[in-house]
């Protein structure tokens, strides 16, 4: 029956025939020198002449050898004494051995080994290159800082579940600007109820707006964070020149109190460039001033048209080297050509080149001076600007206003279309106003804490590493004033690791406004009454001089600073 059915093949009842022809299709695509391998003395000859399988993972020296073959090092991989190495995880076997790709960083976590984090920063805990002077104080850091995790050998246990009471006592001493002062080393620690009031006030920080779903610190690059957040904003108008109008309020509040020195700096952080105002008397300037990285040619364009007096300091300065290397450059060059002079005999000197007296004359000869199209204005200018639109969007951007321009600053920036973006996961959202003190429409913020205690392999043994760790927009004021808590409570020895929002860093740029005979006089005068600690004024009053980079590391041993930029 099966064979009246057209077309019916009952192949899959005879299996051999199917093997039959598998076999056929082997032994017409061996290779010839397949054949020709002449079998083991003794051994019946294979009835398959099939080749032998590659084996994938050969590359991996997992294929079995034959005695006296040489086995390959393999790359970076370092055998343990006393036994073999470790086992290669599965998604290594999938990669070539030629490719030295770098692994992937693992998020920390809190049973994540703390000496291991430094790898990232290759600053090793042990040994980290600092400077060999230890000081007493370190440097005023004006970079805003997005993570700091301190590690000590005294556990951090009184930085744990503060009471109530503690916490309310914290904010009460913020808001009064009590002034705490610590004894140098505290025995008990988690006992000391000073000592954890001092750490709340000390994670206390100021911020507008405050859409609590929403992080909003750092802005630059942040719109892969932000995105799929409510924003009922974007797509009015209406709501987005309320938010606006209550923005400019809280700056307008911030300034007053700036100029009023009630309040020591505060900063705007857009999604494109952030801005630093510092009252008259910090980083060395009796002025009020104010900083603006990173910027482009149309930004400082828009604000030439506003009237706004600013200066590129550090694109001043790279000219300035230049041009004392040139000079320099072409003083050797007289030098040589007087004495190429001297050794030539007389009459032979060179005449003078008559190329810049003659440059277009030639042109004039020919009689087409007038076809010759002469370059506009524009051209000219923006070849005048060519160095300054280089360093757009570069740390080097950076741009200072000083004294009374910072009003008109303020006036451009309120008014300042750019300021807020059209589109994309931030379209219609205010900047971000942080601040040390509070302001108008300003709303209290916490820095997040928490402690972590870990195992660190020294030498032959474990030994415990307590750390703690803190989150959030970190100021110049709270660093200094969780370290000045730190000294006391571990004893002075301890090291921190600083994570720095890079586009913050250049401001630490020493921008040449010291006045000494000034500042000094105004700090004692009128300073003192915005808010923060005296010690952390004064560190705050100095001079910048970590210069475009800001602090990575720092260690203290024996009540003495060291750090590394």
């Amino acid at each position: 029956a099966a064979s009246a059915v057209p077309d019916y093949s009952p192949g899959f009842k005879k299996p051999p025939a199917m093997l039959r022809l598998k076999r056929k299709r082997l032994r017409r695509s061996d290779p010839p020198l397949a054949a020709a391998a002449p079998s083991p003395c003794g051994a019946a000859p294979r009835a398959l002449s099939t080749p032998a399988r590659r084996n994938p993972f050969s590359s991996l020296d997992n294929a079995p050898r034959a005695a006296g073959t040489h086995q390959p090092r393999e790359r970076g991989r370092r055998p343990q004494a006393g036994g073999s190495p470790p086992a290669a995880p599965f998604w290594q076997l999938l990669e070539p051995v030629c490719e030295d790709k770098p692994s992937r960083r693992a998020e920390p976590s809190e049973r994540t080994n703390i000496l291991a984090l430094t790898d990232d920063l290759h600053l090793p805990v042990a040994e980290p290159e600092i400077p060999s002077s230890p000081r007493h104080e370190f440097p005023a850091d004006w970079s805003i800082k997005t993570r700091l995790l301190f590690m000590s050998s005294q556990p951090f246990t009184w930085a744990e579940h503060l009471k109530a009471q503690e916490e309310a006592q914290g904010f009460a001493q913020h808001c009064r600007a009590t002034e705490t002062n610590l004894p140098q080393s505290i025995q008990e620690p988690k006992l000391s109820t000073e000592l954890r009031c001092a750490f709340q006030q000390s994670l206390v920080y100021w911020l507008h707006p405050s859409l609590p779903w929403m992080q909003l610190f750092p802005r630059i690059g942040a719109d892969r964070k932000i995105a799929g957040k409510a924003s009922p904003w974007s797509q009015d108008e209406a709501l987005q020149q309320v938010l606006m109008s209550d923005w400019s309020v809280s700056f307008t509040s911030l300034y007053n109190l700036l100029k009023a020195k009630l309040c020591p700096y505060f900063y705007i952080c857009t999604y494109q460039f952030t801005v630093l105002f510092r009252a008259a008397g910090l980083a060395g300037s009796d002025v009020i001033t104010a900083v603006i990285s990173p910027t482009t040619r149309g930004l400082r364009e828009a604000m030439r048209n506003e009237g706004i007096e600013f200066s590129l300091p550090l694109v001043e300065d790279s000219r300035t080297r230049k041009q004392r290397n040139s000079e320099v450059n072409l003083e050797a060059e007289v030098a040589n050509s007087l004495k190429a002079g001297n050794s030539m005999e007389d009459g032979e000197e060179p005449a003078p080149s008559d190329e810049d007296d003659e440059s277009f004359s030639w042109l004039e000869e020919m009689g087409v001076q007038d076809k010759v199209k002469k370059p506009d204005a524009i051209s000219i200018k923006l070849r005048k600007e060519k160095h300054e639109v280089q360093v757009d969007h570069k740390p080097e951007s950076l741009a200072l206003v000083k004294g009374t321009n910072t009003f008109t600053l303020l006036n451009f920036l309120i008014n300042c279309k750019s300021l807020v973006a059209v589109a994309g996961p931030q379209a219609g959202l205010p900047p971000t106003l942080l601040s040390p003190v509070a302001f108008r429409g300003g709303t209290m913020q916490t820095l997040k804490a928490r402690s972590i205690n870990a195992k660190a392999r020294v030498r032959l043994a474990y030994e415990d590493i307590f750390s703690l760790e803190i989150v959030g927009p970190v100021m110049p004021h709270s660093l200094h004033s969780l370290t000045t808590l730190l000294k006391s409570a571990q004893r002075g020895a301890f090291s921190a690791i600083l994570y720095t929002h890079e586009p913050t860093a250049v401001f630490n740029a020493d921008l040449d406004n010291a006045s000494p005979a000034l500042y000094k006089e105004t700090v004692c005068k009128d300073l003192p009454t915005c808010g923060l600690h005296p010690k952390t004024l004064d560190q705050l009053s100095q001079c910048p001089t970590l210069g475009k980079s800001s602090i990575r590391f720092l260690d203290m041993k024996d009540y003495a600073y060291t750090w590394k930029s």
